[in-house]
């Protein structure tokens, strides 16, 4: 479990960089070079935050950019800031690692994608959604569609995700729609939506699988030559019908449910 340990006053050569904890992106230079200005002129205001695994070791986990401004007035003025100001947490490594990505996080430029990789390693160790989302402060809904989406995302998609090329709503429509194709036509499909994305164009939305006057065509026909038949089905089979036939068969999975339970509906 994470804890602050204490506020300490340590010597800046004790502070390391664990290979598992890093900045979740490059490091800004014209960021670093603000705040060794900022900290020359008014000191470090902010103490880092550090992990210590053992007594005396400690591993950085917040403040990538301070640490490198502070490194940078070293090479200029030596015996400058031989000892700084640190939070001093404790815990596991999956839980600095997620504590590292919610001190970044807290930026107001974050972007969703940095959430996926820490989020799917603590799930992976075993985290509970309910822990998930309370730690990162997000719905249990929202922990989901990451888990559900994010491993087999297209890592075209991805890319665009990260550079911010496509919202997180419209990755997420794309990803359901490639889950929801036909089998086989799975490639074909993501090509089309992700190359719509690429070049800038509307995608398209896709015809109606299942229309009030198909469904009443295809179960009368089906009754027909199959008049004894008996269906088993739970009541989300039957919301999942009533979702496609409004027209929302791309929530929640509705259209794959409706595949299952009722077959014939959707046979060509």
């Amino acid at each position: 479990m994470i804890a602050t340990k204490r506020f300490d006053y340590v010597p800046i050569d004790a502070i390391h960089e664990h290979p598992n904890i890093a900045n979740h992106r490059p490091l800004n230079r014209a960021k670093v070079n603000h705040y060794a200005d900022d900290i020359l002129k008014n000191g470090l205001l902010e103490p880092l935050v550090v992990w210590e695994r053992n007594h005396g070791e400690f591993f950085l986990v917040g403040g990538f950019h301070r640490l490198n401004a502070i490194r940078s007035i070293r090479t200029n003025k030596p015996g400058y800031f031989d000892r700084i100001d640190v939070r001093v947490v404790s815990g596991e490594l999956d839980e600095m690692r997620a504590l590292n990505l919610k001190l970044n996080a807290d930026r107001l430029d974050a972007r969703v994608s940095e959430y996926f990789d820490t989020v799917i390693y603590l799930n992976n160790a075993n985290w509970e959604k309910a822990k998930l989302a309370a730690f990162f402060d997000r719905s249990e809904s929202w922990i989901d569609e990451i888990l559900r989406f994010v491993p087999g995302m297209d890592p075209r998609l991805r890319k665009l995700l990260d550079a911010d090329q496509v919202t997180w709503t419209k990755a997420k429509l794309v990803c359901r729609q490639i889950l929801e194709a036909k089998p086989g036509t799975e490639k074909a499909v993501a090509d089309k939506l992700i190359g719509e994305l690429v070049t800038g164009m509307p995608t398209a939305k896709p015809p109606r699988p299942l229309t009030l006057s198909k469904a009443t065509r295809k179960l009368a026909k089906h009754v027909e030559l199959n008049p004894d038949h008996r269906y088993t089905i739970e009541g989300r089979d039957l919301m999942s019908l009533l979702m496609v036939l409004s027209g929302k068969e791309s929530e929640d999975g509705h259209l794959a449910r409706v595949r299952r339970a009722f077959p014939a509906l959707l046979e060509d």
